[in-house]
Formats: C-alpha cells, sequence, structure tokens
C-alpha cells in the first residue's frame, strides 16, 4: 500500500472508533478501570495510570495489525 492509503485506513480506524465511542460509550465505562490500573487519589494530588488496559489495547492492536498483515498478501 502507498502512504496515501495508510492515511486513508488510519483515518476510517479513527472514525470507527469515534463511533463506537459515542453509540456505546454508556457500555464501555469498565474501560480503565480494570484490576492493575493504578489510582491515587488524595486531597491535593491524583495519579491515574491505566497499566492493565493499557496492556489489553495494545495486545488487540497487535492481534489487529498481525491479521491485516497476513491477510493482505
Amino acid at each position: 500500500m502507498t502512504n496515501g492509503k495508510y492515511i486513508i485506513v488510519a483515518g476510517l480506524i479513527i472514525v470507527l472508533i469515534g463511533t463506537i465511542i459515542y453509540f456505546f460509550g454508556d457500555k464501555l465505562s469498565w474501560i480503565g478501570r480494570l484490576p492493575g490500573d493504578i489510582r491515587i487519589e488524595k486531597e491535593n494530588f491524583k495519579l491515574y495510570f491505566p497499566i492493565t488496559t493499557l496492556l489489553i489495547i495494545s495486545i488487540l492492536l497487535n492481534v489487529i495489525i498481525w491479521l491485516i498483515k497476513k491477510f493482505s498478501n
């Protein structure tokens, strides 16, 4: 694929993700609140680091990219 096609595919994926979040956002409230996500809240300090959520998203993206590469040949 040429660079232009990659940009179009990336744009379509962003639109798809935005549509899913827009219509199903209330059902996706568990994202970012998984066991393993670090959340520290004090009076004047908040720290939030979603380790588990980031790992799951990374695994899903890697599987999707692998499938696209496998079936695009």
